[in-house]
């Protein structure tokens, strides 16, 4: 280890540009075991590591680091799996510039530990060698339903199944996996990687069920009735609408039903809304991950040009440095300081371009936060086949939720308390459905938390229920009732 002072910061090998913009395959290639031990050896070993308490998921990442760095491949890999659900995902798709390798001591100075690439490594490498994640055998004798397969879903199917509870999982769309399967395109995420954590979740007993939607192929009352605990884990992906003038046109589309159509047509399913780009001017509205997310699928569909228009400078940009360096490397123009005015129509029916204010940023707030100020006089017109708003999500709402009476905050987000318990004591929920439009790694986080709340509560359950006495509350079987016995 330390040998931060010999060995620079190495990120993984990018497929060549021209090459990748032809498909949808991952961009990156996977750490080999010399090079990811090479770079696990940088780690200088933290007493109290930031990368660790930067992680939502709380990753024990200086000891998985260690342990690559001694060839100890399936340590690393029992410690990586056993605090995140799906580290050979998220090492793909967090944006650990703002996360753990953000907090990295050596960041400001010999540049992180490449984390997230070594995660990957980890998993992937331990799956060729014929690991797989752990599971128990002995059942609780509880289950659970699970409402949505996207993060959230997944990451408390796998804590409730590790500790014995049966799971469910209902999944409105013909595949699981929710965001990761139909939001992320396949060239940041290849979507074999999705199937293969599902898979191990069936394997280890849930019951899937695709194509079945709660409140229309199901109902939400017989979840009530026929389950233990419910968790509701539907995500927010209803996009944001601009409010401009002209966004009725027929070719002004949301960032996901875009990436969605294109997702649909690579799995070969049948989707008549789909949504085509080949040889046309394309105008993403947007500066985050999404709207990366958009240029990059454009340019792989064939547009005649792709441009990413956003409203503030390129350092204020919400989305993954990585993300819009690749996209600027994939074609992609972008167009700094500018602000939507209005859609310009032909006849109201198509837009044709887009009218634009130039934008600057005030001085630091104290806050520090710049507000966008529109120049005066500064209006000009982006010629556009197709509008893309990359403009954020917000909850969903589906008439099982308004029917159920759970308390819903004032965005319809599902309230919950610290337990991820909703004011039904027998829901749960967690993810974008709760907190709105968020990390993959949070809505993670927040399965596991809620699986081991639920966890929780059917042990104290259980030793309630070994009370003898129910008069002399003293008198327990379980020592550790006493405190639960009322």
């Amino acid at each position: 280890m330390l040998n931060f002072t010999k060995v620079d910061r190495v990120n993984p090998n990018k497929r060549d540009v021209m090459n990748r913009i032809k498909d949808f395959d991952e961009v990156y290639e996977v750490f080999g075991k010399h090079k990811a031990r090479e770079q696990a050896e940088r780690c200088i070993q933290c007493g109290d590591p930031y990368c660790h308490s930067k992680c939502p998921l709380h990753n024990i990442i200086p000891a998985w680091l260690k342990q690559t760095a001694n060839k100890d491949l399936e340590l690393a890999f029992n410690i990586s799996n056993e605090t995140s659900p799906f580290p050979e995902i998220l090492g793909r798709i967090c944006p650990h510039d703002v996360l753990c390798e953000g907090d990295c001591t050596l960041n400001d100075t010999h540049g992180a530990i490449t984390i997230g690439s070594i995660e990957t490594h980890i998993s992937e490498k331990g799956f060729e060698q014929g690991l797989k994640p752990k599971f128990s055998d002995k059942k609780m004798g509880k289950k659970v339903a699970i409402i949505g397969s996207g993060p959230a879903g997944i990451s408390t199917a796998t804590y409730l199944l590790r500790n014995g509870v049966e799971v469910e999982m209902f999944e409105r769309a013909s595949r699981a996996g929710g965001l990761l399967t139909y939001g992320i395109p396949g060239f940041k995420l290849d979507k074999e990687v999705i199937q293969r954590r599902i898979d191990f979740l069936t394997d280890a007993g849930m019951k899937l069920n695709l194509n079945c939607e709660i409140g229309k192929d199901k109902s939400f009352e017989d979840l009530e009735k026929d389950f233990d605990a419910i968790f509701i884990g539907i995500g927010a992906t209803k996009g944001k609408n601009s409010g401009l003038e002209g966004e009725e046109s027929l070719n002004v589309y949301l960032a996901m039903d875009f990436l969605t159509s294109i997702q649909k047509r690579n799995f070969d399913e049948k989707d008549n809304k789909f949504i085509n780009v080949k040889d046309r001017k394309v105008l993403v509205i947007g500066g985050g991950d999404t709207a990366m997310d958009c240029v990059r699928t454009a340019v792989r569909e064939g547009a005649s040009s792709v441009k990413c228009l956003y409203r503030r400078d390129e350092a204020n940009m919400p989305g993954s440095k990585k993300e819009v360096q690749n996209a600027k490397e994939e074609g992609v123009e972008f167009v700094f300081n500018v602000a939507p005015k209005s859609i310009v129509t032909n006849s109201g029916i198509l837009a044709t371009a887009l009218e634009l204010e130039k934008t600057k940023l005030s001085k630091p707030d104290a806050n520090g936060r710049q507000k966008v100020e529109i120049i005066d006089e500064s209006i000009y017109l982006e010629e556009a086949d197709i509008i893309i708003m990359a403009l954020g999500f917000t909850q969903e709402l589906p008439q099982f939720i308004k029917n159920s009476g759970l308390e819903l905050d004032k965005w319809d987000g599902i309230k919950t308390d610290e337990n991820h318990q909703t004011s039904n004591p027998k829901i749960y929920s967690g993810g974008d459905g709760v907190r709105g439009a968020d990390l993959a790694v949070r809505a993670a986080a927040d399965g596991k938390d809620a699986a081991l709340a639920i966890v929780k509560s059917f042990i104290n359950q259980t030793d309630k229920a070994a009370c003898i006495n129910q008069t002399d509350k003293s008198v327990c079987i379980n020592q550790t009732a006493k405190a639960e016995c009322n």
